[in-house]
């Protein structure tokens, strides 16, 4: 193997640019002529492709989003659309592909795979949605990222004694409410996976009013319900007049964390080794700190457990 390419596609993650990096200095380390592929998909199909250097990638560990770009592209979902990419591919000489992203990214990766081209799959996505995997780069930061809001958000709502809802993305995980509802302190924590009962929130936001609580934060991921319907809710039922704050695209940016860095450069130059080893059609992952790899249909066919063990220690905190 001479020449791999490299490319990001769905949302941005923190990590991204960590991983992009690392893949394009392993690479040159071993000899390999890098390729940077812009828009994920839909610039590979339009021929977007620039040799990358070490140059390409200097400075770049430390910034959020993706210096290659991300986009959505139907046209890649069909067999015409792939057929095109991989005469690209053809015509460039380009012998592995490492696609950065998350499970829409992997399908097609899996799908270039099943078409004979080399495929290495690294989850960055920040909501840690992948179940073959301990984490996806970009999780930890999104966590960090909304644990600074919560704080920020508590000085406001403690100086004018009212509750208030939280929004986070995670529209089938909630990883990222629990997690940094956990470290937050958040009051209520409302996930996909587990059912709530709102006279349960209701009665929390009175018992901590009763003790002379001056604040009270709800964390809701977006997979959960509206938060403003939520808040008519709760001013129905007990009279208290909830603000809403909804994060959105807050969560996706900032600079990485030092643990987001580390997993996305661990991950990229294992791709790199997997490549010239011959493997294809793998998503690399973390399992007790170490880089692990399984077939990417495997690795999508898992279910994620949630960890209700951690969801219930909120209960327990949150009196």
């Amino acid at each position: 193997m001479k020449k791999i390419g490299v490319l990001t596609s769905g949302g941005d993650a923190p990590g991204m640019n960590a991983a992009i990096r690392a893949v394009v200095r392993a690479g040159i380390y071993n000899q390999l002529e890098v390729m940077g592929i812009s828009r994920g998909y839909a610039g590979l199909i339009n021929g977007e492709i620039e040799k990358m250097e070490l140059s390409s990638v200097g400075d770049i560990i430390h910034k959020g989003g993706t210096i290659l770009k991300t986009a959505r592209c139907d046209q890649f979902k069909t067999e015409a659309g792939r057929k095109q990419a991989i005469n690209v591919l053809n015509v460039y000489g380009i012998e592995g592909l490492i696609v950065i992203g998350g499970d829409g990214s992997f399908q097609g990766a899996e799908k270039l795979s099943q078409d004979g081209i080399n495929t290495i799959g690294i989850p960055g996505t920040i909501d840690n949605d992948l179940a073959y995997t301990d984490y996806t780069v970009g999780f930890d930061t999104a966590v960090n990222t909304v644990l600074d809001a919560i704080t920020k958000i508590r000085d406001t709502s403690t100086s004018h004694e009212k509750a208030t809802i939280i929004e986070v993305m995670g529209r089938n995980c909630g990883d990222i409410a629990l997690y940094a509802g956990l470290a937050g302190g958040a009051e209520s924590i409302l996930v996909p996976e587990e059912s709530f009962d709102i006279d349960d929130v209701c009665k929390k936001i009175v018992q901590g009013k009763s003790r002379g609580k001056l604040h009270n934060i709800i964390m809701l991921a977006e997979g959960t319900g509206n938060a403003f319907e939520l808040q008519k809710e709760i001013f129905t039922r007990i009279g208290v007049e909830a603000r809403v704050t909804v994060l959105g695209f807050i969560q996706r940016g900032g600079n990485p964390t030092a643990f987001d860095r580390l997993l996305a450069s661990r991950m990229g130059a294992k791709a790199v080794e997997y490549l010239i080893g011959g493997k294809s059609g793998v998503a690399i992952g973390m399992k007790d700190n170490k880089i692990i790899h399984m077939p990417i249909q495997e690795a999508l066919s898992e279910e994620k457990e949630f960890d209700g063990e951690m969801y219930k220690l909120t209960g327990v905190l949150s009196l």
